[in-house]
């Protein structure tokens, strides 16, 4: 979220980064500072009112005991008038603050300086890549016919336990599975993010916190009887577990690094782009999170990125990565990369991870600070990153390493897998 101060300071560096991420809704910045006089005009008449009951209380102690009990008296009348237009005083104050909450978290972050400009993510401008797309033989097939072949993944199955987008992985479908869970997090701690296991549900405010309330409500399963949300992506629990926290500047930067399903309802998904893996309800993924200093974080979030690449080198699979556009970067990013690794069996690229940086937007929400060597509380900067996201993963490495004799195994995941190859035999 926004911070009011900074947009009545830049009302028009805001209104021209806005404009980069094609904000439909600028005159909300004008809204938002009308309803921040009000708040100002209307806490200000308080206070005013506030004193003069704290005036008029001291006056008649002082009345009372020199004996002029009609002065004292008539001061009490004005103490209680003062005390009873202070109701709706604080009522309206309530009501405009109300007002400019709602109104602020409306507002998405504001694009960093090297955002590309750009509506579509036709827009968006490739930074670099690496890795070969592999030549594949003859009457090669595309991941959802080597799941069928191997019996690694059920697709029916999973339609008829819960239904479309809810896959059964089976096997050595489901051991792959495993392997590429575990050397993630392997690969993530050795770089020094502390592991986590956070709960796959959370709160109204945990989901607020990070930006998904009110924004992706519809995109999120919810839980009525509880009122708990099915988190679409580990950055909501684990970045919340600084929520309302104050950190020593010696705890900086705060790395982690989490394995969780995800929950993505993924409404009007459909048609040949989300077959097999490619799109689904229900994944896993491993996740980056870092809380940092906000003078580092855009160094940081050059760190990550190099870091989610090596991981993508690792395993062998042609990747590019590109700057997103302002009008395709999420709502709360003020800087995102996107890895793509090459499906070559659909002739596609495949995204598979985000990093992003948010600067104070989440962590204004949060109230995640520290305190500055000066002793003062400041917001910190807080970063994610998807290392890596499972199933467009599993789908390329299927696809790129089948032969006729099997599926091979890259070398990395050998040991966490206990073979080189799926095969028949």
């Amino acid at each position: 979220m926004l911070q009011v101060q900074f947009i009545r300071q830049n009302k028009e560096l805001v209104l021209e980064r806005l404009g980069v991420k094609n904000f439909s809704e600028p005159a909300l910045v004008e809204e938002i500072l009308a309803l921040d006089d009000q708040r100002k005009k209307l806490t200000l008449e308080y206070d005013d009112t506030q004193a003069k009951v704290n005036s008029a209380s001291k006056e008649i102690g002082k009345l009372m005991a020199s004996g002029d009990k009609a002065a004292a008296e008539a001061r009490k009348q004005e103490v209680a008038a003062f005390k009873q237009a202070l109701g709706p005083i604080s009522e309206s104050l309530a009501s405009v603050e109300k007002s400019l909450q709602d109104t602020l978290v409306k507002l998405p972050n504001l694009p960093g300086a090297n955002v590309p400009v750009g509506k579509t993510p036709q827009d968006n401008v490739e930074v670099r890549g690496g890795g070969q797309k592999p030549v594949l033989a003859e009457g090669s097939v595309p991941h959802w016919d080597l799941a069928k072949k191997y019996d690694l993944i059920d697709f029916e199955l999973g339609n008829k336990i819960t239904g479309s987008g809810f896959p059964v992985y089976k096997n050595k479908g489901a051991r792959l599975q495993r392997a590429l869970i575990s050397y993630f997090l392997d690969f993530n701690t050795a770089a020094g993010y502390v592991e986590m296991l956070p709960p796959y549900m959370v709160n109204e405010a945990s989901a607020y916190g990070t930006g998904q309330l009110p924004d992706k409500e519809g995109q999120m399963y919810f839980v009525t009887e509880d009122n708990f949300y099915l988190i679409p992506t580990a950055e909501v629990p684990v970045t919340n577990i600084y929520r309302d926290e104050i950190l020593k500047e010696s705890d900086l930067p705060v790395k982690m690094t989490a394995y969780t399903p995800c929950f993505r309802r993924e409404a009007g998904s459909y048609g040949k782009d989300v077959r097999g893996l490619n799109r689904l309800h229900q994944f896993e993924k491993v996740e980056l999170v870092q809380l940092v200093r906000p003078d580092q974080s855009y160094a940081v979030l050059e760190e990550m990125v190099v870091h989610v690449e090596k991981l993508i080198q690792s395993l062998g699979l042609p990747y590019r990565i590109l700057n997103l556009c302002g009008g395709d970067m999420g709502f709360t990013a003020a800087q995102t990369y996107d890895f793509e690794v090459y499906s070559a069996a659909q002739e596609k690229w495949l995204e598979v991870s985000s990093v992003s940086n948010f600067e104070n937007y989440q962590t204004n929400r949060m109230k995640i600070r520290y305190k500055d060597e000066n002793g003062k509380n400041q917001l910190l900067h807080s970063l994610n990153g998807s290392s890596l996201a499972l199933p467009r993963i599993l789908a390329c490495l299927l696809e790129n390493n089948q032969t006729p004799e099997g599926i091979n195994i890259p070398e990395a995941l050998q040991r966490y897998f206990g073979s080189d190859r799926i095969s028949n035999g």
